[in-house]
């Protein structure tokens, strides 16, 4: 709750950092699409032994054979219990209690709590992120500074404090009996750390608004690939918020002021990467959605993620030599240490505010909330970075978050028709 008030008495000297065009300052070694196949690289040397030790293990019947003292942790990590639990109304988390007439005060003051978490955790990550990918370190009036480009570590510190905060909350409190086998969480932790590489990256190419509206606008290509890969059908108002978050979107690109230092060349790399951090979010939490069959709760599920976050980020980054320069640039620069730890904190504070949120409150009073923060984000960057947007693009990101406010509405409208709906009949399938 207070990251925000320290980020807003800290923005003038957030916003001194010159900003460097990413044409002007990158070479072939820094190029985003070299990183991600060396990146690629470093996670491969560490998934291949993995899938060969777990493909030995099964073959081999470990789980009727196996004794020992390492019997245990194979059996977890490979095996685990098998037995999975029936999905929950919502798929994935455990019943949110309701709010009782008894205790409307108590319920408004929870709801501000997590308002005020969210909003502060992520307006701060989002402040946080764009200065760090985006300006210098150390300049002065006769030296430029310099500009930190592992994206990479930073998503290493996040998920290093994560991982500690979870582990932590999982000690401290009771949990279910894990059932899942640990290498599944694999799958979601390398999407999850590549969606993430992407996002850093793509800062160096197009502005954070730009990058906030792709977000919203995901639910496009989630509807294209349902339509075309699961045959799901849609009702109109779905159709009619995805054309109006089409629209939204194009008003604001098409109306940006041309900036002299933006080329095709990165103009290119900003879409590809925001493309793939899209396809790897989404990717994400369907694997997560699954992963939920088990018995486990929203907390384990950040523990089991971040394990293998950490695990194939230090790994990576040892493998290139970027760890102990990623600690050199933490070293030459308190500013940046100071960003980039705060950075972690609002990451693993917001992850946990939005466990507590939908547990709470349910999936629709959070959407709303997290509908806010990225409007105010946009407003933030904008104000702070210089950011201009024309009429027509203001218009633009209106038409957005009103069709992102249409569609959370509509859904929970058609929930409440969905229980009274005679047993033989089922809703539309929505996204």
């Amino acid at each position: 709750r207070f990251c925000l008030p320290l980020v807003l008495a800290s923005l003038p000297a957030m916003a001194t950092g010159e900003e460097i065009p990413p044409a002007l300052q990158d070479s072939w070694g820094d190029f985003w699409l070299f990183r991600f196949f060396v990146n690629a690289a470093g996670y491969a040397s560490i998934v291949v032994p993995g899938f060969l030790l777990i493909q030995y293990f099964k073959r081999r019947n470990y789980l009727e054979t196996g004794r020992g003292i390492c019997f245990p942790v194979i059996k977890s990590c490979v095996f685990g219990s098998e037995v999975k639990s029936v999905h929950q109304e919502d798929g994935s988390l455990p019943p949110r209690v309701e709010p009782t007439e008894s205790s409307t005060a108590r319920q408004v003051f929870k709801l501000l709590f997590c308002a005020a978490g969210l909003q502060a955790s992520y307006l701060t990550w989002g402040v946080l992120q764009e200065r760090v990918m985006t300006r210098t370190y150390g300049a002065t009036e006769t030296d430029p500074g310099e500009k930190f480009k592992d994206s990479q570590f930073l998503v290493f510190m996040n998920r290093i404090l994560a991982f500690t905060v979870a582990g932590l909350y999982c000690a401290l409190t009771k949990q279910p009996r894990h059932g899942a086998p640990m290498y599944k969480y694999s799958f979601a932790s390398l999407s999850n750390i590549l969606s993430s590489w992407c996002q850093y990256e793509a800062l160096k190419y197009v502005s954070f608004p730009t990058q906030v509206l792709a977000k919203a606008s995901k639910v496009i290509p989630v509807m294209m690939m349902g339509k075309l890969v699961s045959r799901k059908s849609y009702e109109y108002w779905e159709y009619l918020t995805a054309a109006l978050i089409s629209v939204g979107v194009s008003m604001f690109l098409l109306s940006s002021a041309p900036n002299r230092h933006v080329s095709t060349v990165t103009t290119f790399s900003g879409v590809v990467l925001l493309a793939g951090y899209i396809i790897f979010d989404s990717f994400t939490s369907n694997w997560q959605d699954a992963l939920f069959t088990y018995k486990m709760s929203p907390v384990q599920m950040m523990f089991g993620v971040n394990i293998f976050s950490c695990l194939f980020t230090v790994g990576s980054l040892l493998e290139q030599g970027a760890l102990l320069e990623s600690l050199r640039f933490m070293a030459r620069h308190s500013e940046f240490t100071a960003h980039a730890v705060l950075l972690s904190v609002c990451s693993a504070c917001g992850q946990l505010f939005i466990f507590y949120t939908i547990n709470q409150f349910g999936a629709a009073v959070f959407t709303i909330i997290m509908t806010l923060r990225q409007a105010f984000a946009i407003l933030l960057s904008c104000l702070i970075y210089g950011h201009t947007v024309t009429v027509v693009g203001g218009l633009g990101v209106a038409v957005v978050f009103m069709a992102l406010f249409l569609r959370v509405y509509a859904r929970s409208r058609m929930k409440k028709r969905s229980k009274k709906l005679p047993p033989g009949e089922t809703p539309v399938q929505k996204v």
